[in-house]
């Protein structure tokens, strides 16, 4: 079992930066990847990012590649999803999860958080 803590969530002007962070507890070392991930009303849950806690391998979303950087700190367990220049269309709930694979597919994730809302205005 593994359990997710999402946080750093709120309201932001466009332009603006928030720092999102997922603190995870159990049986965390089964899971090798963290990932990111975010639902906006009405669509699909989407890949943002992911980083594994060994190599420190990550993948971003094209869509958020240069203005996103996810980050770990293994001594404290937590993963951190630094979010600049944000655009009304980074709206969303945005969920941290684990895997066992570099996977962008949110089938591939065993254990999810509750997540967090980030709400950009225009």
């Amino acid at each position: 079992q593994v359990q997710l803590v999402e946080s750093g969530g709120g309201l932001v002007q466009s332009g603006g930066s928030l720092r999102l962070s997922c603190a995870a507890s159990g049986r965390t070392y089964r899971w090798p990847t963290m990932g990111w991930f975010r639902q906006a009303p009405g669509k699909e849950r989407d890949f943002v990012a992911l980083i594994t806690w060994s190599g420190g391998t990550t993948y971003y979303a094209d869509s958020v590649k240069g203005r996103f950087t996810i980050s770990r700190d293994n001594a404290k367990n937590t993963v951190y999803l630094q979010m600049n220049s944000l655009k009304p269309e980074d709206k969303a709930v945005y969920y941290c999860a684990v895997s066992a694979r570099n996977s962008r597919n949110s089938d591939d994730y065993a254990y999810w958080g509750q997540g967090t809302q980030v709400t950009v205005s225009s």
